[in-house]
Order: C-alpha cells, then sequence, then structure tokens
C-alpha cells in the first residue's frame, strides 16, 4: 500500500510538473551556418520542466552543397534547455545552453581525375545562445534564435521560425 501511495504521488507531481503549464510547443524553422555558408531547415519543440525553464530539442538540416566536385551534406541534433529570463506581453527573451551533434558527409566525384570516394565525421560540441519568442496571435509564435556551437566544428547558426502551442 505504501509504494501506492508513493507511486501515486510521484506521478502526481510529474503531471503536475509537465502538464499543469502544458505550454509545451512544437514548430519548424530556416537556419543559416557560418562554417559551413549554406541554409537548413529544421524541426524544434519546446517541454516545460520548471516556471520559466523548458528542454529546446531541436533537429537541424543544411542544404546540400556542392563545390569543386565535392558535395557535402550536414545535419546537426541539439538538446537544449532554455531560460526565459523576460517573458512580456508581447515577446520573451531566453538564454539556451545544451548540447549539439553536427554530422559531416562528404562525397567527391571527379570524372577528370577519375577519383571518387566518401567520408563522414560526427562531432559533439556546446551551444550557446540567446532567443526570442514574439507573441502575436493564439497558439502562433514567431521566434528568431541565435547560437554558437563550441567544439571541432565551431560555427555561428542563425535561425527564425515559428512555435505552436500543442493545448
Amino acid at each position: 500500500m505504501k509504494s501506492f501511495l508513493l507511486s501515486a504521488g510521484l506521478l502526481l507531481l510529474t503531471y503536475q510538473l509537465t502538464f499543469a503549464q502544458n505550454d509545451t510547443r512544437i514548430g519548424g524553422k530556416l537556419m543559416y551556418g557560418s562554417e559551413i555558408e549554406t541554409f537548413g531547415i529544421g524541426a524544434t519543440a519546446e517541454i516545460p520542466i520548471l516556471d520559466k525553464l523548458v528542454i529546446a530539442p531541436d533537429i537541424g538540416f543544411y542544404f546540400p552543397k556542392k563545390e569543386h566536385g565535392i558535395k557535402t551534406n550536414v545535419f546537426e541534433l541539439n538538446g537544449n534547455v532554455n531560460y526565459y529570463f523576460v517573458e512580456e506581453e508581447n515577446i520573451g527573451f531566453y538564454g539556451l545552453g545544451g548540447l549539439n551533434y553536427t554530422h559531416v558527409k562528404a562525397k567527391i566525384d571527379n570524372d577528370v581525375a577519375g577519383f571518387s570516394g566518401s567520408g563522414s565525421n560526427g562531432e559533439v560540441g556546446l551551444n550557446l545562445g540567446a532567443g526570442a519568442n514574439f507573441h502575436i496571435g493564439q497558439g502562433f509564435l514567431p521566434f528568431a534564435e541565435i547560437k554558437y556551437v563550441l567544439g571541432d566544428f565551431d560555427q555561428l547558426v542563425i535561425a527564425a521560425g515559428v512555435k505552436f502551442n500543442l493545448d
């Protein structure tokens, strides 16, 4: 009986932390990477864990780039935590920090020299940045974000998109 009451209490506490706020959001974004010098698209989410703190996972795919017979494909996975330090009626500012995994695949196809091949590499880094949400309508939330990825694949990433409330 004690374990049942303890389990029920933990379940209610978990419900209170995750669903009572129910400001869970998902969305899409357009982004630009300074190191790879190309645009990309991505998906993002915000899952509240405390009053001003959200977990913000996202994934981004950069458009393939071909230069000098080398085709490059890049994607990134991010696990960020956003802290909202200003939350007004029309705008919300947040700082972000988290982990980044960037994967690069290159394919060389040089018909003139008769050489071809491919290779790939993945790097882990840290994200540091800031963003803003612009509250303009019910359930519709445009945002802008800038972050710097620190690691072996350093780059500045600028993104803008739209988040939608799930409630």
